[in-house]
C-alpha cells in the first residue's frame, strides 16, 4: 500500500468516526515513529479505541507480528480496545482482533474471507 493511499484510508475512517460522534485523532506517520503508536485514537466517553488501519487492493495481505505486538501493547497502556481496521477496495471496512487472524510464522494473514466471517461492520463496531 502507498502512503497515500493509507494515509486517504486513515482520514476516511476518521471522518467516519467523527460524523458519529466520536472524537478521533489521526496519529500521522504512526508507522515510522520509534514509539508505538495507532493509526487512529478514537473513544466516545464510554469506549476508546486504538486502530491499526490497513488499505487492500487485494483480497489477502500480511501483516507483522510487531505490528500488532505494537499495537497491542499502546492500547494496554492506553487503556483502550486495539482493533485492526482493514479497508478492501470497493468492499469496505472491516475490523477485527488480532485473535481473529490467521497466523504464520512471522505474520499475520488478512484475507477478504476472513474478515466476512470474523470482522465487524463499522456499523457494528461502533455499537
Amino acid at each position: 500500500m502507498s502512503k497515500a493511499k493509507g494515509a486517504r484510508a486513515e482520514r476516511e475512517l476518521q471522518h467516519m468516526f467523527h460524523k458519529n460522534n466520536f472524537g478521533v485523532v489521526r496519529v500521522a506517520g504512526s508507522g515510522s515513529a520509534t514509539i508505538p503508536a495507532p493509526d487512529l485514537l478514537v473513544g466516545n466517553g464510554s469506549r476508546v479505541l486504538a486502530i491499526e488501519c490497513k488499505s487492500l487492493k487485494k483480497d489477502k495481505k500480511y501483516i507483522t507480528k510487531e505490528q500488532v505486538k505494537e499495537l497491542k501493547e499502546f492500547a494496554k497502556r492506553f487503556g483502550a480496545e486495539a482493533w485492526l481496521g482493514i479497508r478492501f477496495d470497493n468492499k469496505g471496512w472491516y475490523f477485527l482482533k488480532h485473535e481473529d487472524f490467521k497466523k504464520s510464522e512471522k505474520s499475520f494473514i488478512m484475507s477478504l474471507d476472513l474478515a466476512r466471517k470474523k470482522g465487524l461492520s463499522f456499523e457494528e463496531l461502533i455499537k
